[in-house]
């Protein structure tokens, strides 16, 4: 397909999912015409715990495929054989639902300084659905041999591309058999086409990029996918090895065969590899409401009731604390809802709040003590070079989850 002809298609997928969708959320268009790329409806959206086909966020490469259900497949391949349609999968394996956090690896890319990367993308790239499918576990169990440990699985989609471009992202087997579904339902419908119908890998606390749209093919393989590892044509390597990476300006990452940790944050941390891959979710909370838009008025008890969401990815919530001061000073607040892992929590705060302009803030810290930075750094930090309370920089705008960027200001007014 030819570039007029791909950025026609691609605006009028945006176009069938705004009509869908009601007008219901805010479009985001990338200049590039690279993505196609819809955000949540507004900050509301987090102030719940289950997010609405209608409220989650679009995002996804190349073009949708025109599926059938009926002729679709995904086949197994590498050190694994069969091939599975749709029915199959349905008929012949347990269905289990899967509560997840579905954010996409730019979330907050549009709080980077100088801008970077490419959707701008505010919070709004970040949802919670109930996904309904197989797990990757049952169909992969009987073929496994001793000794797979260290082996990855590779999901390859079945869009349409530009040229030889081919979406594939490889996981440790350990996560895929862990807990990873092969999704055909969202919130009890059947996917939409632009959240990969019929069938999507579902990757729970990772970021979006490895729960791959309209996958056709997995591969067990020895390492993660890299240049000519995948005998079919096409460039097969970029999206693992190249896109989706943390690094600073002007820097092309190396390229690695596995990595110790599926853990983003302890690969910041620890330099292993030098340009971490955006894999598990760092710890990241959001408020909800008030959202900013209009004044609220106080009651006359003075309580205003702040709500949001929070999620650690892999790892657990350990605390959410908030502050109306713009982070001056902070006040613990109550988690509540549903408690599944993979997806976040709801947290409520109750503001004695006096009249005037907030600026309304929220931190959350997981299980390992992690705990939201304050603020992204400068592009010239990196590692060592960063302060106190900073994200780094990074060319691509990924794993931000930096405090002030998502401050809320809003208006007090008298009762």
């Amino acid at each position: 397909m030819g570039t007029e002809q791909s950025r026609e298609s691609r605006h009028g997928e945006i176009d069938a999912i705004l009509e869908r969708k009601g007008g219901g959320v805010r479009e985001t268009r990338d200049e590039a015409d690279k993505y196609t790329v819809v955000g949540a409806a507004s900050r509301r959206t987090y102030a719940n715990w289950l997010t609405p086909i209608e409220e989650h966020f679009v995002c996804h490469r190349n073009d949708i495929p025109d599926a059938d259900a009926d002729a679709w497949s995904v086949s197994l391949t590498g050190d694994l054989e069969g091939r599975y349609a749709l029915s199959e999968l349905k008929d012949e394996f347990p269905t289990v639902a899967v509560a997840h956090t579905m954010e996409c690896a730019g979330n907050g890319r549009g709080q980077h300084r100088p801008e970077t990367g490419s959707v701008q993308w505010g919070c709004e790239a970040a949802g919670t659905a109930v996904w309904s499918g197989t797990p990757i576990s049952s169909v992969l169990r009987d073929q496994l041999e001793d000794g797979s440990d260290g082996a990855w699985l590779t999901a390859i989609g079945g869009d349409p591309s530009d040229g030889d471009d081919v979406f594939a992202r490889s996981i440790p087997l350990s996560k895929a058999l862990d807990d990873c579904i092969l999704a055909y339902e969202m919130n009890g419908e059947p996917l939409p086409r632009e959240h990969g119908f019929p069938v999507r890998v579902i990757v729970p606390g990772w970021y979006g990029v490895n729960s791959v749209k309209w996958v056709e093919e997995l591969r067990l393989m020895d390492t993660m996918v890299v240049e000519n590892s995948l005998d079919r044509p096409g460039e097969h390597a970029y999206w693992q090895q190249e896109a989706y990476r943390i690094h600073p300006a002007d820097v092309e990452p190396e390229s690695n065969e596995t990595v110790e940790t599926g853990d983003t944050w302890e690969q910041l941390e620890t330099g292993e590899p030098e340009h971490p891959y955006t894999f598990d979710q760092t710890v990241m909370s959001i408020i909800g409401e008030p959202d900013g838009e209009s004044a609220v008025t106080a009651p006359e008890d003075g309580l205003i009731e702040i709500t949001g969401v929070a999620w650690a990815g892999d790892d657990d919530l350990e605390q959410v604390e908030v502050s109306t001061d713009g982070g001056d000073t902070w006040n613990a607040a109550e988690l509540f809802g549903p408690d599944y892992a993979g997806a976040w929590r709801l947290f409520r705060y109750d503001w004695d709040a006096t009249p005037g302009t907030h600026v309304l803030v929220s931190r959350a810290t997981d299980d390992q003590g992690r705990r939201q930075p304050m603020r992204i750094s400068n592009p010239d930090a990196w590692r060592g070079a960063l302060e106190a309370d900073e994200f780094p920089w990074n060319e691509g705008g990924y794993a931000a989850n930096a405090v002030l960027p998502n401050a809320v200001e809003v208006d007090v007014e008298s009762p």
